[in-house]
């Protein structure tokens, strides 16, 4: 075990730890996970994190209070923080609540029911001035632009000389590149079209894929990485599922119509789908691909990079899942 680790959440929430085992879940590389246990027998999931905001700490510890079910409230600290910062990286500490991930192709119709009814009780939150000043959608994707844009320069400019992971990668980006710069247009469009028509804020987990979701007996979820919360349209969180489901779910499987009886009757804007679907490809894409074509990462994690990018630019992958979803609004230009 960490030693520095369990001096710090000893000194921050009084907990003595017996063990804190690595987990390795998420695909943040600003993040650290580990597995606590604590001489009652109780177990922890405790995180060390430099991305994100201190955000999602204050959403679903507001969220618990207001009885919002799958929701993993924050432990305070021993003065009654939310978290703690060290090593320039927040610290925070939640109950362990289930170790199977929907990811694993477990998901059942009662389950995506109780995604759909999570979702919504998010949604539904009043934004009080508690939770005024969490990050606003605006329709803005500057620092996903600029990251497409660096990445196609580097992957072009990749020859011979280069290691076998940054040659298969850039061999996966130039064969999309034309399509790649076409939908970042396509989101340039779609963001300044909303940018000029405000939709109502709701209180959105901001990256509520399959992989955050933890699954329990009878349909029960819970909802778990808030780093990324997020004021903003529903369609940011709905997009997981309604526009762009298929790419995050075990094989293409997603029950929609489940999901839409546990969260409710609802009119849905598919431009906005279509942006946030976009924009999301856009994002995963030019990450994983620079993982892949970076020497100095582990070569498991290249290749695991690799085949996500694969995966993304597969028949059923997110890039082409945008693609579909701006010709449906005839908004792909060739």
């Amino acid at each position: 075990m960490d030693a520095r680790l369990a001096a710090w959440v000893a000194e921050e929430f009084g907990l003595t730890l017996l063990t804190a085992v690595p987990v390795d879940l998420g695909a943040d590389p600003a993040a650290r996970l580990w597995r606590a246990t604590t001489a009652d027998g109780r177990e922890y999931a405790v995180k060390l994190t430099g991305g994100g905001t201190p955000a999602g700490a204050v959403v679903t510890a507001r969220l618990a209070r207001q009885g919002v079910p799958g929701i993993a409230a924050p432990l305070t600290t021993r003065d009654g923080r939310l978290g703690a910062v060290h090593d320039g990286r927040r610290l925070t500490v939640v109950p362990w609540v289930s170790d199977e991930r929907a990811p694993a192709g477990g998901l059942r119709p009662a389950h995506w029911r109780g995604y759909g009814a999570l979702l919504a009780a998010v949604h539904a939150v009043p934004v009080t001035d508690e939770l005024a000043g969490l990050p606003r959608e605006d329709h803005t994707h500057a620092s996903v632009a600029a990251a497409v844009r660096r990445t196609d320069r580097q992957l072009r400019a990749v020859d011979d000389a280069a290691d076998r992971w940054t040659r298969e990668t850039a061999v996966h980006w130039r064969a999309v590149a034309p399509d790649l710069a076409r939908l970042l247009a396509a989101m340039d469009r779609l963001g300044a079209e909303l940018r000029a028509r405000p939709a109502e804020l709701v209180v959105c987990h901001g990256d509520p894929h399959l992989g955050n979701l933890l699954l329990g007996p009878d349909g029960q979820v819970w909802l778990i990485d808030w780093d990324d919360a997020v004021l903003a349209p529903r369609e940011r969180d709905l997009m997981f599922v309604i526009g762009g489901g298929p790419a995050f779910a075990p094989e293409g499987r997603v029950d929609e119509a489940a999901f839409r009886t546990g969260y409710g009757p609802v009119k849905l804007d598919p431009v906005r789908l279509a942006y946030h679907l976009g924009v999301r490809a856009l994002d995963d894409i030019w990450s994983w691909s620079a993982e892949a074509a970076d020497p100095g990462r582990p070569g498991a994690d290249r290749v695991r990079a690799l085949r996500i990018v694969a995966g993304l630019l597969s028949p059923l992958g997110l890039v082409g899942l945008a693609r579909a979803a701006l010709h449906d609004l005839g908004r792909w230009e060739d």
